[in-house]
């Protein structure tokens, strides 16, 4: 867990159930910004909940500023034959928009990759909205490179 005193308690952890809502409500905030998946409340919250209740699918990580909940970011873990082991798939990388444009969101993304090194994972994919064009250069900042594969959606329901 990170933790930083100053004129704002800034924690980063794991979510807990009783921060499900407003985890919901941030991700309502980050589909928003695409346009090309719009989830219902309930479906979000049987996603975060299923997350929360098995640790071996993943991890969602929250960023707190004086005990609420102000960004979150959602770790799954995969396996990877091209790199013999697990490794994580990160995803629903949000801060709340009062909050951005601090560091937060570096800080957030920082230490989910240096949990993901420490439980031996080599290698970090992120799915990011290909026509954000501000968290793609934020990505980029951070040492993701773009990848020429497209990913493409199916509806299995």
């Amino acid at each position: 867990m990170y933790r930083e005193q100053g004129c704002m308690n800034i924690e980063i952890g794991f979510a807990t159930a009783a921060e499900l809502p407003q985890l919901a409500e941030l991700l309502a905030e980050l589909f928003t910004l695409e346009n090309d998946f719009q989830p219902g409340r309930d479906r979000q919250l049987r996603g975060l909940r299923a997350i929360l209740d098995n640790p071996a699918v993943g991890r969602l990580f929250v960023l707190r500023i004086d005990g609420r909940v102000a960004g979150m970011a959602n770790a799954l873990i995969t396996v990877s034959t091209a790199e013999g082991g697990r490794v994580l798939l990160l995803e629903d990388v949000i801060v709340r928009r009062e909050h951005r444009g601090g560091g937060l969101g570096r800080r957030l993304v920082e230490h989910v990759l240096a949990w993901a090194r420490e439980q031996g994972m080599t290698r970090a994919t992120l799915l990011a909205d290909r026509d954000n064009a501000a968290a793609l250069d934020f990505y980029r900042k951070l040492g993701f490179t773009s990848s020429q594969m497209r990913v493409l959606r199916k509806p299995l329901s």
